[in-house]
């Protein structure tokens, strides 16, 4: 039976993935310090469901106070989803937090893969974030990264690292950089969940903007699934990949989408534009499609109504 390791194991993406990857059988190290970045009690409740698997094993620590050449022993694939997310907050004091959890945290891990020599695959959660204002939309992986926020610094920072680790040690690294993720489990601070959260507790919405700005809406289970495919095709290694959801929507449109689903208009604020956000993301997937034959399948109308179903249990 083959052995992985999640890292951000806790987490929205992390936790899904590994949650897949058991119902698979397969037996998964789950990684993550359990910050406080957003409410603990979230992070719980994922470990919670994975935890009813026997084949879980969970190692709650910083991944750089970790020996990771001892973990890394009888792995076959790393899927690094641990990071320091959100964009607005990597601005100012915080900034420290991102340099260690997204630079360093990578360069121990790779460092280790380095000397234990053993890895098939490491696949590397990295972001949109990184092309910052793209000019050419839907954007492919070829375009000159240009990030907006820190963050997307930090990120395109470690997918480097990687790539340093690949070409100096042969460590097998992949890139899938992930547009906007939604569905269940969704993290508090993301737009999504703040909006249905919203229409709960009877609140109004914050808009950074005018709400003209466009995303490609990736759901959960597309992502989770280029992360199998990523680590099974020999063809990605050295590879970076778009994964998005094949649908770039104006954030009015779905605003206006989430007010059927919750029957009922949700009041909205605008205000003003957040330093660090791109105006305009769009993924071109042709690569993943072509390499690992990645192929989204849940429009954002049924992935929405998933993750308001979620929400309700959840609040």
């Amino acid at each position: 039976m083959s052995k992985v390791i999640v890292t951000g194991a806790a987490g929205f993406i992390g936790s899904s993935l590994a949650e897949t990857l058991l119902q698979q059988g397969i037996t998964v190290v789950g990684v993550d310090q359990v910050n406080d970045y957003y409410d603990i009690t979230l992070k719980r409740k994922n470990l919670a469901a994975l935890a009813q698997y026997q084949n879980f094993q969970l190692i709650e620590a910083d991944i750089q106070h970790l020996d990771w050449e001892d973990l890394l022993k009888g792995v076959s694939v790393v899927y690094h989803q641990a990071a320091q997310a959100g964009v607005r907050a990597s601005w100012g004091i915080g900034f420290r937090d991102y340099t260690e959890r997204n630079i360093n945290s990578t360069q121990v891990m790779l460092e280790a893969a380095k000397k234990v020599g053993t890895l098939e695959r490491f696949v590397y959660a990295g972001t949109s974030s990184v092309y910052g204002d793209a000019e050419t939309m839907p954007t492919p992986e070829t375009i000159c990264p240009q990030p907006v926020s820190p963050y997307g610094i930090t990120k395109l920072a470690a997918e480097r690292l990687c790539w340093l680790y690949l070409k100096n040690y042969a460590v097998p690294v992949t890139s899938l950089r992930y547009f906007t993720v939604y569905g269940p489990r969704q993290r508090p601070d993301m737009a999504f969940h703040k909006f249905f959260r919203a229409a709960i507790l009877d609140e109004s919405i914050g808009i950074y903007g005018d709400g003209k700005q466009t995303r490609d809406f990736t759901y959960i289970s597309d992502a989770v699934q280029a992360n199998l495919l990523a680590a099974q095709e020999p063809k990605a290694i050295g590879e970076i990949f778009n994964i998005g959801g094949g649908s770039r929507v104006i954030l009015n449109d779905v605003l206006d989408e989430i007010d059927q689903i919750v029957g009922k208009p949700i009041p909205r604020n605008y205000g003003d534009r957040a330093r660090g956000d791109a105006r305009h993301t769009s993924a071109d997937v042709t690569k993943a499609k072509t390499i690992l034959g990645y192929d989204p399948q849940v429009k954002l109308r049924e992935g929405l109504r998933r993750e308001w179903d979620w929400i309700q249990s959840l609040y």
